[in-house]
């Protein structure tokens, strides 16, 4: 109809073809989404500020040699250059971390029992000090000169000095005999040559002037000695031992496999993901093999110690042994006085010494013996020794007797993994769960380790592991050699130990006249703080009863011999206050 109607319909565009939409469709969508680093240059720069050369998108990463992709990666070279030294660092500030706590109780107790037992030498030397100044008033100025070259070199020993302890004491009692001769048993004599005094020297040894004593005090001294230098040896050499593991080198294998399982996904913006546990388990114990093998060597070592320290009592207790030698060498003086007739007489033929004598040479001087009363001192509950400061180390060493074995698990533990080995970093990917087992510590069984190729120990572990038997033969000798001591019968050991050791509970023990038998120990902790040069000496008329009954050429510690010794700081201001009213 004209004029009137409905407009014709407009035709509906011809279909697009389903190829060319879906590249139409891919293009809209890579222009809208396409890739970028930026997550990843942001983390990177986070631990390496200033950064510039990082990539801005993905690329196919041909350079990598580690970080290898299996699509395209947001790390260039030189970031895995930079994240592998990352790797390297963070696996040493986590060992350093492991033994923190043994390194520092090792260093701790090696200082602190050198520093104890030098305080136990000087205590010594004053107490043979005292006993000159208090006995042998009229030797005491120049024999005051051999006992510190005594005492010095027992200090040299004990620090690893090569000096014999026979030799130490033949010397000063042979410098002590001419003294000792000339000034007690013939004081009127003239000053002697050089030659005469020579002779006197050489006359000592053949006459055994001293009797046995020399040879006693060789014994204990070189017992304890022995033991204690060995001792601090083995703390020496524990510090050593952890210091390599502190700063161990690790293999290029071993830097690699750190890079892929801390670093590695960080490259295709895997951020939060987490390695592996079983992953990480075996890569720590590939790149810690040769550590591991020291386990059993330190185990041994630690065995050992423990039986060193529990045989260091008696005459292997060198705080014991050292706190007496005064009265030894006081029965020498003693011993050497009572033959002194028949032995001017050998003397005089032997170094044609002229035979003017005093009219006492041949007694005991009376003002040699001055009567000085102790104080008694009430007695201490708790005293802590160099002996329970042993046993304290001990017992907290024990804690890290598998410190070795359990660094793998330790590290992982401290660094972030997937506990159950489910959605997790397996080196390559993100996998839903990781399945290979690991395998046992120790360097053989690591070399079917498949993450990383194990080769043989390091040539530094392998010297800590010689060092280490070395040093467990030396305790294990020592521990073989006091058991054959203890065998022995009373009558034959002729350095007897004494009645009360450091594993006895000898505090506040009194004589029967109330005074008191001064212990031969040191209050441990607080003669680090402080040291007293102490004039305080046994009661000089109880040790001269004591020497009147018998003088034996075996000389037993423990009979009843008063010792000095240091007490409280209170007693001591007690007792000088008591002299002061006086």
């Amino acid at each position: 109809m004209k004029g009137g109607g409905a407009a014709p319909p407009v035709a509906a565009p011809p279909p697009c073809p389903l190829r060319l939409c879906a590249i139409l469709a891919a293009a809209l969508l890579s222009v809208r989404a396409e890739p970028t680093c930026q997550r990843v240059r942001a983390a990177f720069q986070a631990l390496q500020p200033g950064a510039k050369w990082l990539p801005e998108s993905p690329g196919a990463g041909s350079d990598l040699q580690v970080c290898i992709p299996r699509g395209l990666t947001c790390c260039s070279r030189k970031m895995e250059e930079k994240y592998q030294a990352m790797a390297r660092s963070n696996m040493e500030q986590l060992l350093q971390s492991a033994s923190m706590e043994l390194k520092f109780l090792i260093t701790q107790n090696a200082a602190t029992f050198q520093e104890a037992f030098e305080i136990v030498v000087r205590h010594a030397r004053n107490y043979t000090n005292s006993m000159f100044r208090n006995y042998y008033r009229n030797i005491a100025a120049r024999a005051f000169k051999f006992v510190g070259e005594f005492f010095t070199d027992i200090s040299l020993y004990i620090l690893g000095s090569d000096i014999n302890v026979n030799d130490m004491i033949n010397e000063f009692f042979d410098s002590l005999f001419p003294l000792v001769y000339l000034r007690l048993v013939n004081p009127g004599s003239p000053k002697p040559s050089l030659e005469m005094t020579e002779c006197l020297r050489l006359a000592r040894r053949d006459l055994k002037v001293f009797g046995n004593f020399p040879k006693i005090m060789m014994t204990q001294v070189s017992k304890s000695l022995q033991v204690t230098r060995v001792f601090l040896q083995a703390l020496n050499l524990g510090i050593e031992v952890v210091n390599t593991t502190d700063h161990l080198k690790f293999s290029k294998d071993c830097g690699r496999a750190l890079l892929k399982m801390w670093y590695c996904a960080r490259c295709q913006d895997l951020m939060m993901v987490k390695p592996c546990a079983g992953f990480c388990g075996s890569v720590l114990q590939g790149c810690l093999a040769s550590l591991v093998e020291i386990d059993s060597y330190w185990q041994e070592y630690l065995r050992s110690l423990e039986g060193l320290t529990r045989g260091m009592r008696g005459i292997y207790n060198m705080e014991h042994v050292l706190l007496s030698l005064f009265s030894l060498i006081q029965d020498a003086i003693t011993y050497m006085q009572k033959n002194a007739g028949k032995l001017s007489a050998t003397i005089g033929k032997l170094c044609s010494l002229s035979q003017k004598r005093h009219s006492r040479s041949a007694s005991y001087p009376e003002d040699l013996f001055i009567e000085e009363k102790m104080t008694w001192v009430a007695p201490v509950e708790h005293e802590e020794t160099l002996s329970t400061r042993r046993r304290e180390l001990i017992t907290k060493l024990r804690a890290h007797s598998g410190f070795y074995s359990s660094l793998p698990e330790y590290i992982c533990s401290h660094s972030s993994t997937a506990q159950n080995n489910t959605h997790c970093w397996n080196g390559q990917e993100v996998v839903e769960r990781y399945t290979r087992q690991a395998v046992r510590n120790g360097g053989k069984t690591q070399l079917s380790n498949h993450e990383l190729k194990v080769k043989g120990p390091e040539p530094v572990v392998s010297q800590i592991i010689d060092k280490l038997k070395h040093i467990n033969q030396l305790l294990k000798g020592m521990s073989i050699s006091r058991r054959k001591n203890l065998e022995k019968p009373e009558d034959e050991d002729e350095a007897g130990s004494g009645g009360c050791d450091d594993e006895d509970d000898c505090s506040g023990a009194t004589s029967g006249n109330g005074e008191l038998r001064v212990k031969s120990q040191l209050r441990f902790l607080a003669e680090l703080a402080y040291d007293l040069d102490t004039d305080n000496i046994p009661s000089k008329k109880q040790l001269w009863d004591q020497k009147s009954k018998e003088v034996s050429v075996i000389h037993n510690l423990g009979t009843g011999v008063v010792m000095p010794g240091l007490d409280l700081l209170g007693s001591l201001l007690t007792v000088l206050l008591l002299l002061l009213a006086k």
